[in-house]
């Protein structure tokens, strides 16, 4: 990841017993475009590289933006609305949850404004 980036991004597929690992691919293949983009094209993280570490001051050096995919209420119950700050490296991770419900079963127009509306409610929760 380019050091100067505020923002980052990673996502994770939740761990069902029942899927196969072909299942799990699909299900990243399915996601990963809409995060980094398609050939030729550029996902949320490429419009997020705009935002660069100097314009927002010295206390904060990487939000990361962790995108669970079909997480198991395992899984949930350790997600935080907004994760702790490292003081270490100056980075603070932000859960977003993607379901069924509120990413797969909606159109293509319907996936991005999700998206762009859950980053939106992250970032304001991180400026409170």
């Amino acid at each position: 990841m380019d050091k100067t980036n505020i923002l980052g991004c990673f996502f994770k597929i939740g761990f069902d017993p029942n899927l196969r690992e072909r299942d799990f691919a699909d299900l990243a293949e399915q996601f990963r475009p809409y995060i980094w983009g398609e050939r030729g094209t550029s996902g949320i993280s490429g419009n997020l590289k705009k935002l660069k570490i100097k314009d927002y001051g010295k206390d904060l050096n990487l939000v990361l933006l962790e995108f669970h995919v079909k997480p198991t209420p395992t899984e949930l119950s350790y997600l935080k609305e907004i994760g702790s700050y490292h003081k270490k490296d100056r980075s603070i991770g932000i859960p977003i949850i993607v379901t069924d419900e509120n990413f797969f079963s909606k159109t293509e127009e319907a996936r991005y404004r999700f998206l762009k509306e859950a980053i939106l409610n992250k970032m304001d929760l991180l400026e409170n």
